[in-house]
Order: C-alpha cells, then sequence, then structure tokens
C-alpha cells in the first residue's frame, strides 16, 4: 500500500483528562510521524495539536479512529496524494 501524506487536527477540551491517553496513541504511532506543534489556548481553555504523518491510508485511519474514542478529543484529517 502506498503512503500518503497527512495533517492531522486535534482538539483536546480538557487537557488534564486526556493529555496522558493522547500522548500514549501518538506514541503507538510514533514510526509514521513526522512532526507535531501542540498550544494551549488558555483563553478557551482547550489545546490544539497538528500532527504531520506520512503513512498508509489504514494507518492514518487507525492513528485517527483511536484518538476520537478518547472521550474529550476531537480529530479532523486532511490526507494528501
Amino acid at each position: 500500500m502506498k503512503n500518503r501524506l497527512a495533517v492531522i487536527g486535534i482538539l483536546i477540551q480538557n487537557r488534564e483528562m486526556s493529555s496522558e491517553k493522547v500522548n500514549h496513541v501518538l506514541s503507538e504511532y510514533g514510526d509514521i510521524i513526522v512532526g507535531r506543534m501542540g498550544i494551549p489556548y488558555r483563553e478557551r481553555g482547550i489545546s490544539i495539536m497538528a500532527i504531520i504523518v506520512d503513512g498508509t491510508t489504514d494507518d492514518i485511519g487507525a492513528l485517527t479512529g483511536k484518538l476520537g474514542n478518547i472521550e474529550g478529543v476531537k480529530v479532523k484529517s486532511a490526507i494528501t496524494t
């Protein structure tokens, strides 16, 4: 299967409750992560992460699915060719 580049946006609503779970999932998929950036948005009480990945659509889908199953976490991805 051909690798694709993707940008994954992650919005974390309760950082204290969810951050450990999010980081655990991201470490599981560390081999496809090219880069990541996280910013706390204190005025809104959320944290926002952007992850760049290079992997198969199955890997990207599995990663976003696991992240999306964490309570208080919303995930969107944009997959390129």
